[in-house]
């Protein structure tokens, strides 16, 4: 079997060539030579992956670059999946989801790969998948869980609808994906029965759940009330703050811009900070806030901005957020512990 640094650098070289056959082949071999499918997926597709975002978020690559290795890396994720169908399941039905609004696929479907792998009868829901749709299924399919992947903070909302949705069928649900964090916590707090870190956590979590669970309590309502409230005011505050705020002012209209230019970068950072605001709401996670206004700061320095306008940033959104006195504090006291 070849060493692990050798099949990261010749995977790593397709991307980079956008030579979609080279890294079809190599999984293909790779599964043909006897790797376990879920290291196939998790120490090569995925930490793969992970590299090809730093890169964009470095600006060493355009987006056109790195939606060309995601579509790569979901056809090698596929060619797993083939793989790995080719022997029946041996265990109940499950279903694999990504949240509404969460378009980032190729998490789900490692889930769903690795599941399989480990005798699951998994089902793959795909991309932004409507609580309508889940529901359909759970009546339709009786899965014995859901597991559910969730790499945007401004999917945590419909994370919990789908928590609400299955937990109220008495099936179990477990979560997971970045925007969860590093810990259970936000995982806990939305009423997920469990938690998992990673593709083969998620195996060994859904091996572990309940066969029943009772439906998730409501959420505290102060806060779940100021968050509907925002989110239904979420487009009227990111216009307003890309006036008021310099870089996305400088950078001019967005429906202007072209992917990656800075007026799309600096309006993706306006949706974001609203979104980190709304999960910190939601979950009762403030590290939420940090950890955005860090991933902010870091992609103002690698574009040459100076990083003053990152704590300029939280005044603007301080300064709009007048109307929602909990998410104007949790901004006063959280977003500029990120920066540094």
């Amino acid at each position: 079997m070849r060493e692990l640094a050798d099949v990261l650098a010749r995977y790593e070289a397709a991307l980079a060539a956008d030579d979609a056959a080279a890294a079809r082949t190599l999984v293909e071999q790779l599964l043909a030579d006897g790797m376990d499918p879920v290291t196939v997926l998790t120490d090569v597709v995925a930490r793969t992956q992970r590299t090809v975002g730093t890169r964009w978020q470095r600006g060493e690559w355009s987006v056109a670059q790195e939606h060309a290795a995601t579509a790569i890396s979901v056809a090698a994720t596929r060619a797993v999946s083939r793989h790995v169908r080719m022997t029946p399941p041996t265990r109940g039905p499950v279903l694999v989801a990504c949240s509404e609004r969460e378009w980032h696929a190729l998490p789900a479907m490692i889930i769903d790969c690795a599941l399989r792998a480990n005798g699951w009868d998994s089902t793959l829901l795909g991309a932004a998948t409507s609580p309508m749709r889940l529901n359909q299924h759970l009546q339709d399919l009786g899965p014995e869980a859901v597991a559910v992947s969730c790499s945007v903070l401004g999917a945590l909302p419909t994370t919990r609808r789908f928590i609400e949705a299955s937990t109220a069928a008495g099936v179990p649900i477990a979560v997971g994906g970045p925007a969860f964090g590093y810990d259970d916590v936000r995982a806990r707090a939305l009423g997920a029965t469990a938690w998992a870190a990673t593709a083969q956590g998620a195996v060994d979590v859904v091996a572990g759940l309940p066969a029943v669970v009772p439906p998730a309590p409501p959420l505290p309502a102060g806060p779940a009330g100021e968050q509907a409230l925002l989110e239904v005011d979420h487009r009227r505050l990111v216009d307003a703050m890309r006036v008021r705020w310099s870089v996305s002012a400088a950078a001019g209209p967005v429906e202007d811009a072209s992917p990656g230019d800075l007026a799309d970068v600096a309006a993706d950072v306006l949706h974001q900070v609203l979104h980190a605001v709304a999960a910190a709401l939601l979950t009762g996670d403030s590290r939420t806030i940090s950890e955005t206004s860090w991933w902010i700061g870091d992609l103002m320095r690698t574009r040459g901005i100076d990083v003053a306008t990152v704590y300029e940033l939280g005044d603007v959104v301080t300064a709009s957020l007048t109307e929602y006195p909990l998410a104007r504090a949790l901004v006063t006291r959280h977003f500029a512990a990120g920066i540094t």
